[in-house]
């Protein structure tokens, strides 16, 4: 839930700390108190976009920080992993966000910098917020088919139909691939021929390329490798003056020193092993200088060999592998379209057997979505009931649509308010109030299974009065029972049904006008609800009216 929104320096707001508790929180005041300011500061903190405008007058920073408690934070600690961040502590969230008179403001998760848009994912798993003009969503389609399928319809039942989709889209990309007109394809056919004729003759063989460079490198250099190896072996055992002689002739001394020196033994023994080491070295230069040959044709070999491997891997590559990879790949298409006629045939019968199993698989679904509307229609009529509608009439319809990504079925909600009414499509009802109520009751049902903590109700009771109030008042209160409720309204009959209740007033102290937000008790909760029923003429009657709406709420 949200427990906690603090606000600072935004329209006729200072600075406001507000808190919130578990259940139905209500908020009122008069017109104009900042009511509204608090609705667009917690838009803030879940990614709306910030007019610099809206900062207080005179101030050159405005803030907002939103705390959040939640019981289940997995859905947030998922979208903070992908961002890289640290989950929750203990399932605290804490949102700040800063708006800026003259540079960029900027937004915190948790004391972490992210960007806009991690904050509107954030709200989307926090907050449901519902204005006076969001049940314009209810009209949707495709947001009645969801309502439904939340209320009843297996995840087995839409899987199976979401993979028969995917496997008849898949037959059907495999025969568009397939089809075309002759021209094009006869282009590609010899583009395809080409492309293969000429990795075949290159006869690329990973590992190759790197030992013909070294087989260069050596031919390339023969008569400087030569002369190298010829002046070594010189210098170790052919000149006068050699390492290998100057070995023999300190072995001859060091003998002298055998009955002398008690190292001398070690000392002859480490000159034996020099003069091993020296010959073996010997050895393996005479036979590299053998290999040795300058052979001019085999170097142009290497050069247009090479020349072949850079040529390849410029078009097909940028490695050896890619170019081979390139081969196969040209090879399976040039096979697919040289026998497309026979490929198409048989494409076109998985496509009918694709279809087929779509077909059963969305008649299964529609079957599940019609016992689901059916319940769902009849537990929604019952709200309505409670709501103002004691002659309504309420039917979901599953018609038959073209198979789309979501099943064969067009989800319409029809509804007749009134006795010897026609029923209607939802889009068809122009009255706001009516579908307001219509969300409300959906709502309500669904709020058990929502995994969205906090509901926002923003002056949905607009245009409504009397026990209309204390239906919606009422209706309010059970959804808040198992999520928190936040609910902005003027209307003393649903107020009186919050489990907590928060005024917004104006005051003006030097010339400044401040917003303050102070939460109601006892008696101060009476006078508010006796200022919304229209008392200020008849305090006393008006505050026991308050009094008596305040009792009758609690039963």
């Amino acid at each position: 839930m949200l427990t906690q929104l603090t606000v600072q320096n935004l329209a006729l707001v200072e600075k406001a700390a507000i808190a919130f508790a578990p259940g139905l929180n209500v908020i009122t005041g008069e017109t104009g108190a900042g009511k509204s300011v608090l609705m667009g500061a917690l838009n803030l903190i879940l990614g709306a976009r910030a007019d610099r405008k809206a900062l207080r007058t005179g101030a050159d920073k405005g803030s907002v920080l939103g705390v959040f408690s939640l019981s289940s934070p997995e859905n947030v600690n998922e979208i903070l992993a992908d961002a890289g961040l640290e989950p929750c502590e203990e399932g605290v969230l804490m949102i700040r966000r800063e708006i800026n008179a003259e540079t960029t403001g900027r937004q915190m998760v948790n004391d972490s910098p992210v960007t806009l848009a991690l904050l509107k994912r954030l709200g989307d798993v926090l907050v449901d917020m519902h204005g006076p003009y969001d049940h314009q969503s209810l009209l949707n389609p495709d947001t009645q088919r969801e309502i439904v399928d939340a209320s009843g319809v297996s995840a087995a039942a839409r899987e199976s139909y979401a993979e028969a989709w995917r496997g008849l889209r898949g037959v059907q990309k495999q025969r568009l691939a397939l089809e075309g007109d002759e021209e094009t394809l006869e282009r590609e056919l010899d583009l395809l021929r080409y492309r293969v004729e000429e990795l075949e003759q290159a006869e690329l063989v990973e590992g190759e390329e790197e030992a013909l460079l070294e087989e260069h490198t050596l031919i390339g250099n023969a008569q400087n490798i030569a002369e190298g190896l010829s002046g070594t072996l010189l210098a170790l055992d052919e000149e006068e003056g050699n390492a290998f002689d100057a070995l023999a002739a300190a072995r001859r001394a060091m003998s002298g020193l055998r009955d002398m020196h008690p190292d001398a033994p070690v000392w002859l023994d480490e000159v034996d092993a020099m003069q091993t080491q020296l010959r073996e070295l010997a050895a393996s230069l005479r036979t590299a200088s053998d290999k040795i040959e300058a052979d001019p044709g085999r170097l142009m070999w290497l050069d247009d060999r090479l020349s072949v491997y850079s040529r390849m891997k410029k078009k097909y590559g940028p490695d050896v592998a890619d170019c081979l990879a390139s081969l196969e790949t040209a090879r399976q298409r040039l096979s697919t379209l040289e026998n497309r006629e026979m490929l198409l045939e048989d494409l076109a019968k998985d496509e009918e057997k694709a279809r087929g199993k779509l077909e059963a698989a969305g008649l299964a679904l529609r079957k599940e979505r019609e016992s689901a509307s059916q319940k769902l229609a009849k537990r929604i009529l019952d709200q309505l009931i409670d709501l103002g509608f004691p002659d309504a009439r309420f039917e979901i319809a599953v018609e038959a649509a073209p198979p789309s990504p979501v099943g064969l079925d067009l989800i319409d909600y029809q509804f007749a308010p009134n006795p010897g009414e026609a029923m209607r499509s939802l889009k068809d009802i122009a009255s706001s109030g009516e579908i307001s109520r219509v969300m409300l009751a959906i709502k309500t049902l669904l709020a058990a299974h929502d995994r969205i903590p906090v509901m926002v109700f923003d002056e949905i009771d607009a245009n409504v009065g009397g026990e209309m109030g204390h239906a919606i008042g009422r209706k309010m209160a059970e959804a808040g029972r198992t999520r928190q409720g936040l609910a902005i309204t003027h209307l003393p009959q649903v107020a009186v049904h919050g489990d907590h209740h928060l005024a917004v007033a104006k005051e003006v102290s030097d010339g400044r006008t401040f917003t303050r937000v102070k939460p109601l008790l006892n008696e101060d909760r009476v006078a508010e609800i006796a200022r919304m029923l229209g008392g200020t003429r008849h305090a006393s009657l008006s505050a026991e009216h308050a009094r008596e709406l305040l009792a009758n709420a609690k039963t």
